[in-house]
């Protein structure tokens, strides 16, 4: 079918952003504390990230790659993937005058990100008990692996753990009878973006209530909980009908045929989620028999069968280019598409055209591209103001606005507390 007119571009109401007033303190560093507060400041908030002196964020060194500045390599691609819309503040909490400062930033904030061990920033004044009693309306969103809760909660949580244990990678990879066999992670750290995700609706949830009651709120987010959470079909497959899925390489556990198939040339993805896709597809393909056949009426026989099915549909399609397969599913109305490469998606006319790419400057110049914020909002869109900062970049600016001084800040500054 084809698509509709697009609808008429709508004059946004809030060119900063629908969050834009808002003030996060980002205690968070390496990847899903940092996800959360990155949509928040793509949606307007203006973000605080308190970075240690010495090194700052420890995605900072992940490369390379790096990104090139004027004298030479700097911060490594990964810290640019979550820390654009932010302002880098430098700053020591683990000394008394460095935990002050921040508990004063907690003060004049309306949200708290932070990913450290349950329990571990009571020692600085910086837990929620301390900051809620000066700040009633703050909400504090904890990112941790398990959550402050269970017999787990003091175990640090890292997105390949959690990948492993929540039944991720036990429905990943090759079944075992085929070559390469094994349970394998997904390609990104998907555990962590899905919390990073969770936070940030959580926090938008929160905010909500706040503006209904004044009152701020204690958000306990776990990498676990959220990617058990996401199990979605695979744990219900278990809970309604008490089976055990298992690894079923790229083919679908509950739809057939809906898996890669191998081209003359390449490989195409087939995924029929109907039956009359299927019979397109056998149309297509030169394969009425197949459409006929009582076992492949319908997904139940479909699934049944599938092993039969499937080895038909493979000598059919390995006779064809992906190119010409590509074309006659799309005339055909069969949903299909290719597999890429990183570099051809980013290359896509498609992504062009939703303008997904953002160009940014860093203050010295550096030019930094960005993979945006792919919600299109018509009235309130994302906004992109800051680049990911240098470290430390932001400090005298944000302390001055504190109303620390330029000689006070000499003097952190030499002993090591802060970095500007």
């Amino acid at each position: 079918m084809a698509a509709g007119p697009a609808p008429e571009a709508e004059p946004p109401r809030a060119p900063q952003g629908p969050l834009h007033g808002l003030k996060v303190l980002d205690l968070s560093r390496v990847l899903a504390g940092p996800w959360a507060s990155q949509v928040l400041g793509d949606l307007g908030a203006e973000v605080w990230k308190i970075e240690r002196p010495e090194t700052g964020d420890d995605t900072r060194l992940w490369g390379p790659p790096f990104v090139q500045g004027p004298d030479g390599p700097s911060d490594a691609a990964y810290y640019l993937c979550a820390n654009r819309n932010k302002r880098s503040v430098a700053i020591d909490f683990g000394t008394p005058e460095g935990a002050a400062l921040v508990r004063r930033l907690a003060e004049q904030a309306d949200i708290v990100v932070e990913n450290f061990k349950t329990g571990a920033l009571s020692r600085y004044g910086l837990d929620y008990a301390s900051l809620s009693a000066a700040n009633p309306g703050l909400i504090y969103c904890s990112v941790t692996g398990f959550g402050q809760t269970g017999p787990y909660a003091s175990r640090g949580g890292y997105d390949f753990l959690i990948q492993g244990m929540s039944g991720l990678m036990s429905v990943t990879g090759r079944p075992d009878d085929e070559p390469g066999a094994g349970p394998i992670k997904v390609g990104l750290p998907v555990s962590d973006l899905f919390t990073g995700l969770y936070a940030a609706i959580s926090i938008l949830a929160a905010l909500h209530h706040r503006t209904a009651t004044g009152e701020g709120q204690h958000i306990d987010c776990a990498l676990l909980d959220s990617q058990v959470a996401v199990l979605v079909n695979q744990g219900m497959n278990h809970i309604v009908g008490g089976l055990t899925p298992g690894r079923l390489g790229n083919s679908h556990p509950n739809v057939v045929p809906y898996r890669e198939f191998q081209t003359a040339d390449g490989y195409v993805l087939v995924a029929c989620g109907n039956d009359g896709q299927f019979r397109s597809l056998c149309g297509l393909l030169n394969l009425p028999v197949l459409a006929a056949d009582p076992r492949f009426r319908d997904n139940v026989g479909r699934l049944r069968d599938r092993k039969e099915l499937e080895a038909s549909l493979s000598a059919a399609i390995r006779q064809w280019t992906s190119a010409d397969f590509f074309a006659a599913m799309e005339a055909a109305g069969v949903p299909g598409g290719p597999i890429n490469r990183i570099d051809q998606i980013l290359a896509d006319p498609q992504i062009a055209a939703r303008g997904l790419l953002k160009r940014m400057e860093r203050t010295d110049g550096t030019p930094v591209t960005v993979i945006g914020y792919p919600s299109q909002l018509s009235r309130t869109p994302a906004t992109y103001r800051i680049a990911p900062q240098t470290l430390g970049e932001a400090t005298a600016d944000v302390l001055a606005s504190l109303g620390v001084e330029e000689a006070e800040r000499a003097s952190l500054r030499e002993k090591g507390v802060i970095r500007d």
